[in-house]
């Protein structure tokens, strides 16, 4: 198992599972429609946690009760560029009837805390602030400035929170270069797969693919249901979605994706076939996800709207498409894109962000894959690309590269990627004080 916390005082605690389990506690779900109670509260919570550790803040709202928390920890050396630490307050919906717990419980059962935002991403949250309220206490400080960013609507488009303040607080983020956030740095266990000593592979994230968000419209000859339907715009709709699904997107390796196959070949010792990746990422499970969705773009229907009574046809049926695309690849994505809906049926973009990414071969990766090895001997850090979006796309407009680093040490049995919006979303206690020893090592080094 991990090291023993070090580089601390002996007797250094933390109260992660406390901040934890009352963010969990509060409800910031962000239904997308502006429906939902906000993030004023679990703002609140921060700010004032922050506040009783001397860190003065700011909380900044464009909407009513969509609020976000700006802060600034002084490091120890003025002359290095900060380094940015930013994280989401929201969470999305969740459905209680199909929880074992309660998701607004933050209980502790079978030694993890549950509710919504467990991993995705309160429980960061909660690290970040029990390190700062640790190092007041103990009078540590990080090697550099660190600017502190809890933010609104991440789970949505960002527009109430990231793509917020980087306009109207742009100044906050002034010679920020780097940052750090969500979905990286937590632990997977090669025992199912590698005969060796144990492994545990640690994927820090140095990118993103882009998001194409869009919603599409098929135009047709309204009439009744009896008729024969000859410019019927939902059949047009769904022929077009029909060619979009059925599409083979080619696959790619971008350089961080070959670097993260030929790291994981290392690990594992054995060669992952580069030929039949698809099946690969099958056989490899866990380790597989870190690669399978990053290979090509894709473009999923995820709503379907049309008619209002089953005898009338209607003129117009819309869809909406998740789209996300690799590194570079934008502009053939959407000539593809166009190509298979063909000239009846139109889209626009609902939301639109092109590819981010860091360098997975400089300075702050080390220092990262550095804390993770000094708190975990069998850890073997790991380059991977997000198939998903995040907050970083919004810095990313103002010239800063976000690393996915918010370290975990999960039990193997649990599935981090699965927990990301599921159901019995839990982060292990366990896992939250590893997470605050590595954080602290790497701010407190890099």
């Amino acid at each position: 198992m991990p090291a023993p916390p070090h580089g601390l005082h002996d007797g250094y605690t933390t109260d992660v599972a406390a901040l934890c389990s009352d963010l969990l506690r509060i409800d910031s779900t962000n239904t997308g429609d502006g429906t939902g109670p906000g993030e004023r509260e679990a703002a609140e919570y921060v700010a004032e946690a922050l506040e009783q550790a001397g860190v003065s803040t700011t909380l900044t709202e464009p909407r009513h009760r969509r609020t976000s928390v700006l802060a600034r920890v002084a490091g120890q050396d003025p002359r290095l560029p900060p380094l940015l630490v930013h994280g989401h307050l929201d969470t999305v919906p969740a459905e209680p009837g199909e929880w074992a717990l309660h998701p607004l419980s933050g209980d502790l059962r079978h030694g993890c805390l549950w509710g919504r935002g467990a991993v995705d991403m309160k429980g960061t949250v909660a690290m970040t602030l029990s390190l700062v309220r640790a190092w007041a206490r103990t009078g540590h400080r990080p090697r550099r400035d660190l600017v502190l960013a809890f933010l609104a609507d991440e789970e949505a488009t960002g527009e109430h929170g990231s793509r917020h303040v980087v306009t109207e607080h742009r100044d906050h983020f002034a010679d920020v270069r780097e940052a750090i956030s969500e979905s990286g740095g937590f632990s997977i266990t090669t025992r199912p797969l590698y005969a060796g000593p144990d492994a545990r592979v640690y994927p820090i994230a140095v990118g993103e693919r882009g998001t194409a968000w869009m919603r599409l419209t098929a135009q047709g000859t309204a009439g009744h249901g009896s008729g024969p339907g000859e410019d019927n715009a939902v059949a047009e709709l769904v022929h077009a979605l029909s060619r979009l699904t059925a599409h083979r997107w080619p696959t790619s390796l971008t350089p961080a994706v070959r670097t993260l196959l030929d790291a994981l070949d290392r690990t594992l010792g054995f060669r992952i076939d580069r030929t039949r990746l698809e099946e690969e990422a099958g056989r490899l499970g866990q380790l597989g996800e870190l690669f399978d969705c990053t290979l090509r773009n894709t473009a999923n229907p995820t709503v379907l709207e049309a008619g209002r009574k089953v005898n009338v046809i209607p003129s117009r049926a819309h869809a909406e498409v998740d789209g996300r695309f690799l590194p570079g690849a934008q502009d053939t994505f959407l000539e593809t894109v166009d190509r298979l809906l063909g000239p009846k049926v139109t889209r626009e973009f609902l939301h639109c962000e092109e590819a981010v990414g860091a360098d997975h071969e400089g300075p702050a990766f080390a220092a990262m894959a550095e804390a993770l090895r000094s708190q975990d001997p069998h850890a073997h850090p790991v380059p991977f690309i997000q198939s998903g979006g995040t907050d970083a796309k919004a810095f990313a407009r103002i010239g800063i590269s976000t690393y996915g680093f918010t370290p975990l040490l999960l039990d193997p049995h649990l599935h981090y990627f699965g927990m990301f919006h599921g159901v019995d979303e839990r982060v292990p206690l366990t896992g939250l004080d590893f997470g605050v020893r590595v954080l602290h090592r790497f701010l407190t080094t890099y």
